[in-house]
């Protein structure tokens, strides 16, 4: 293939680890001379030619990425509809490629991420464009299929177990005269990965979280508000952990709002305030409730260092995979040791990953439905393991950094990508 520019893009819900890729993936390109444009808004910003030219920012700017939450070129949801159906879209996307010499695309995200660059692939190769597209994993909600872990996840995950440590022991100073139950939201709209990384906050027994509610398991009222009366009187307080799609018996979601999102997914509202009011109609019980939402997905002060190391990998793998001629391809994280944990990176077609989606094994789920067992410990324990925290100013403020994000000079007519 004749060498020409890398195209870079982030799309989907940001991470606290999915600019360490970005800034793997621009450090593996220029060793290999290779230049790095980045869509602006992800492949709305392609379709637009708003693309920034990454050569304009310095080695040090790059290298501050790794410790940079949320999307330095911004991000997106924007699903691109079939080829056969959207055939013009696809012309202009290979338009926008050719005018800029791009023949390797990066599509950083996660299942609609990697159905968008399936679909790039298979549009390039029909118009008989040369291109190498290779999808990079992200996503906190770890439900991408083959890959056994996703970045992003382990950091939502440590960020989970820790502030549900830390408000169990609020919640227990106060319990005496004050909150009985506290309920805490996570993200995970049909699996229950997050919920089950809070398990991890206590050891057994009656340690919190005392009990979790997963997409995986139906949610029974009579039963949850009998095991929280018990679990009070018993302890003296109670810490609940819900996943925002837990459902009801019959399939829908306890917070189903009626609307939908760019993906055409069902929008979720608060769940937590809905468990809470339950508690206390039906139990009369004092309670406090959280809804992290953006702070668990943007907590790089709280990163898990093995999740920072997976954001590397996939960046520089992907590099490797595109220079090397690969399409239709993204690195996925394999396992090979829990104890001591070990793991490596190795190629899978995309076709195994988009639209697929891994859901919580039930083996993972202990059996009364409300918490985790020791196989999911031992493998969520080495994702959130070490620390990586940011550098801190004389403010005592995190060194973020913030990309000048310079735009390539437009040659093509203005374009509007249809919603």
């Amino acid at each position: 293939m004749k060498r020409g520019n890398l195209l870079y893009a982030q799309s989907g819900g940001v991470t606290a680890v999915i600019n360490a890729t970005a800034g793997a993936v621009i450090e593996a390109a220029r060793r290999r001379r290779i230049p790095v444009l980045a869509g602006r808004n992800g492949i709305v910003g392609v379709l637009r030619e708003d693309l920034i030219d990454t050569g304009a920012e310095s080695a040090a700017a790059i290298a501050a990425l790794r410790h940079t939450p949320g999307g330095a070129f911004g991000s997106c949801r924007f699903k691109l509809g079939t080829f056969e159906a959207n055939r013009a879209q696809y012309a202009r996307l290979i338009e926008v490629l050719r005018a800029h010499e791009v023949r390797y695309f990066l599509y950083n995200g996660g299942n609609d991420s990697a159905d968008t660059a399936l679909k790039i692939a298979q549009a390039a190769r029909a118009l008989d464009y040369p291109l190498s597209v290779v999808g990079v994993p992200k996503t906190v909600d770890n439900d991408l299929a083959v890959t056994d872990c996703c970045p992003g996840f382990g950091s939502v995950a440590k960020y989970t177990a820790v502030s549900v440590l830390e408000a169990s022991l609020d919640v227990a100073s106060m319990a005496e005269s004050s909150t009985k139950v506290f309920v805490m939201e996570v993200m995970g709209r049909h699996a229950g990965w997050i919920a089950a990384a809070a398990g991890l906050a206590g050891k057994g027994g009656d340690d919190p979280p005392h009990i979790i509610l997963f997409p995986e398991v139906p949610f029974v009222e009579e039963a949850f508000l009998a095991r929280v009366k018990a679990t009070v009187e018993r302890v003296g307080w109670c810490t609940v952990v819900v996943s925002e799609g837990v459902k009801m018996p019959d399939g829908r979601f306890v917070s189903e709002t009626g609307g939908r999102d760019a993906f055409g997914h069902v929008q979720l509202g608060g769940v937590a305030p809905w468990i809470a009011q339950l508690i206390k109609d039906r139990l009369g019980l004092k309670y406090h409730w959280a809804q992290p939402d953006y702070l668990q997905r943007s907590a790089r002060h709280l990163a898990s260092r093995t999740d920072v190391a997976h954001a590397v990998a996939v960046g520089k793998a992907a590099v490797a995979y595109a220079l090397a001629g690969r399409s239709g391809v993204m690195p996925a994280i394999v396992r090979t040791s829990d104890t001591p944990y070990r793991w490596k990176i190795e190629p899978i077609p995309l076709t195994k990953v988009a639209n697929a989606e891994k859901k919580l094994p039930r083996s993972f789920i202990r059996r009364d439905g409300y918490g985790i067992t020791e196989r999911a410990r031992r493998y969520l324990e080495p994702l959130i393991r070490g620390e990586d925290p940011p550098p801190s100013g004389k403010d005592g403020l995190p060194r973020y950094v913030r990309l000048r994000n310079v735009a390539v000079e437009r040659v093509l007519p203005a374009y509007e990508p249809d919603a």
